[in-house]
């Protein structure tokens, strides 16, 4: 089980602004080993409550509230990622277990007994509050990430581009989900994560970004006809 806790900022930039601060991480900052060219693909499936609990306190702005999403990437992956994201404040906490395709095939299904395999206590965790609120399947989202790394405070960059999902199919290693934008085509999401203070040349870059950052989360996003156009 892999344990983070860290701040995290959103903001809203054009397709033109990443390429310009692209430009200029470059030299500052070393590329993630898995970028291609404009990034590589994440895919996450998002699970709620019965009663959307987690969607409606995100979109209450509650202070402490969690998701839970099963993350690979693409269709061609062979393990997916369980992922419980706790918001406290201004701090993120995410906690993450490995699982094999099987595994998360069963998570999909709504069958959560798998996760009892794994001997693991934030497995357990899981497996518990799953069961206790009733969480399914909700909407997948999918994009390219481009992503920057910085040893100092463990600082980490990311743009992600291209963002689409669907309520409709929910088996994120499909080769064929029928996907919609969720996000305009030319704006892209920066998240800047990191550990106690960001450096001053960090700080300069996001100076125009200032009256662009956002609580939307693609979750919320993502339920684009669910939640935001039913009748």
């Amino acid at each position: 089980m892999n344990d983070v806790f860290r701040t995290e900022r959103k903001f809203l930039i054009s397709t033109k602004q990443m390429y310009s601060m692209k430009n200029k991480l470059s030299s500052l900052m070393q590329e993630d080993k898995h970028n291609c060219n404009d990034g590589y693909v994440i895919r996450s499936l998002y699970f709620d409550s019965l009663e959307d609990r987690d969607f409606e306190e995100k979109e209450a702005g509650v202070l402490l509230r969690r998701k839970f999403r099963l993350r690979c990437y693409g269709a061609q992956s062979t393990f997916a990622n369980l992922e419980m994201k706790q918001k406290e404040g201004a701090l993120q906490r995410k906690r993450s277990l490995k699982l094999t395709k099987l595994q998360s095939q069963s998570l999909i299904k709504g069958e959560y007994n798998s996760l009892l395999e794994c001997q693991d206590s934030f497995a357990a965790e899981c497996y518990a509050l799953m069961n206790m609120y009733l969480y399914k399947p909700k909407s997948i989202v999918e994009y390219r990430r481009l992503a920057f790394i910085a040893k100092e405070n463990k600082i980490r960059i990311t743009f992600d581009h291209h963002i689409t999902g669907t309520e409709s199919n929910f088996d994120i290693f499909s080769s064929s989900l029928c996907q919609y934008p969720i996000l305009d085509q030319d704006l892209v999401v920066l998240e800047v994560k990191y550990n106690g203070f960001l450096p001053a040349y960090i700080k300069d870059m996001l100076i125009n970004c200032n009256r662009s950052e956002l609580s939307v989360g693609k979750y919320s996003l993502s339920r684009l006809i669910s939640k935001h156009y039913c009748f």
